[in-house]
């Protein structure tokens, strides 16, 4: 792998509490006070919470149940994605503006490569401060962003500010900044491997470039090749604009555990139905469906069949899915169902980036 680093400029826009800000938009009585979008006082997850709940430690992923233990005076909302992508949609309208590189990693964050613009600002600091204002000017919401040399370094630096605030970090300063990054803010080192990271003394980024490269690959396998060249600055994955949805999925865990294929059909109805609005909302079709399988010793098992036509309707979802269900006996009961449609109707497009260099 080469050392060479691309001096690229690169923009992560990170939108602000996204989906309870445009609730809080929507709804002024919500302005000001703690929202949860999603879950409630007695089932389901919180999906994003605002930054009045998370004074008191409501996040998402969180059960609705804990959610409102932590803040007895939650307020809780449920989702509407077609308004968050008519948002959305309005964002990236504004991002096509400046370039047409433009990554969106989901409805809130995006990548945008502005080493050359439309607007020919040398300057991708300034760049992403207009982005904010205009995002404000035309939405009433707040984003925050990270510019640096690469994608991995400007989304940690989108963190730093937040809300409604950007960080810069120049090529000069990208390895003294990650040095100093306690290891788990490095983008890719999740809560599990933050602890094993832990427990062979790597705390900062400082620790993590102290270790070899075999090092890291015997502790971490393929990841640790990826953490070696990170820390270092090095990541050379450019901005793809074309970036395809390869799956759509939707599961359920179970309170209890199922031990009976008939009560695991009725469950699968509603996962279906779930995966079905899912696919209407993207407009998505697809060939092969995948029953997903949690035994309650955590073992994982996936059963797939690929029919020769695309389907995107709850019914026929339905049907694969049961027919997989049945297809051999289970081995132990049962704590986590799912269904995912692949080899979907979009086509990739490929894009040339040319790269050129200029001043930060």
């Amino acid at each position: 792998m080469s050392e060479e680093k691309p001096q690229r400029k690169i923009i992560h826009v990170d939108m602000d509490a996204f989906y309870a800000s445009v609730e809080q938009l929507d709804n002024p009585e919500l302005r000001g006070k703690p929202v949860a979008v999603g879950g409630s006082e007695t089932r389901g997850v919180v999906s994003a919470a605002s930054y009045e709940a998370r004074k008191f430690g409501v996040r998402s992923a969180l059960s609705g149940v804990l959610a409102k233990k932590y803040c007895p005076d939650l307020i809780f909302v449920r989702p509407r994605f077609d308004r968050y992508k008519e948002v959305s949609n309005k964002i990236r309208q504004i991002f096509h503006e400046f370039t047409d590189l433009v990554e969106p990693l989901s409805l809130d964050e995006a990548y945008l490569d502005v080493t050359q613009n439309k607007k020919g600002n040398p300057s991708a600091s300034l760049i992403a401060k207009e982005i904010r204002e205009r995002i404000l000017a035309e939405t009433g919401l707040t984003a925050s962003a990270g510019i640096s040399v690469n994608k991995f370094v400007a989304k940690i630096a989108s963190d730093v500010n937040k809300p409604n605030g950007q960080k810069t970090i120049g090529p000069d300063e990208v390895e003294s900044f990650l040095e100093q990054l306690p290891i788990k803010k490095f983008y890719g080192v999740g809560k599990v491997t933050t602890e094993r990271m832990y427990q062979l003394g790597i705390f900062t980024g400082a620790d993590l470039k102290a270790q070899s490269l075999e090092f890291l690959e015997k502790h971490f396998g393929k990841s640790g090749t990826y953490y070696y060249y990170a820390v270092r600055g090095i990541h050379n994955s450019e901005v793809k604009p074309e970036r395809t949805t390869k799956s759509v999925a939707a599961e359920h865990t179970f309170n209890e555990n199922l031990s009976s294929e008939i009560y695991m059909q009725e469950q699968l109805q509603a996962i279906a139905e779930q995966l079905a609005k899912r696919l209407k909302r993207y407009e998505l079709a697809g060939k092969t469906v995948t029953l997903k399988i949690k035994y309650s010793d955590f073992t994982l098992q996936t059963r797939s069949k690929t029919l020769p036509y695309f389907i995107s309707d709850k019914g026929l979802i339905l049907e694969t899915a049961t027919e997989l269900l049945y297809q051999e006996r289970m081995k132990d009961s049962v704590r986590l169902l799912g269904i995912s449609l692949s080899n979907l109707n979009n086509e990739e497009r490929k894009t040339v980036v040319v790269q050129l260099r200029f001043e930060f």
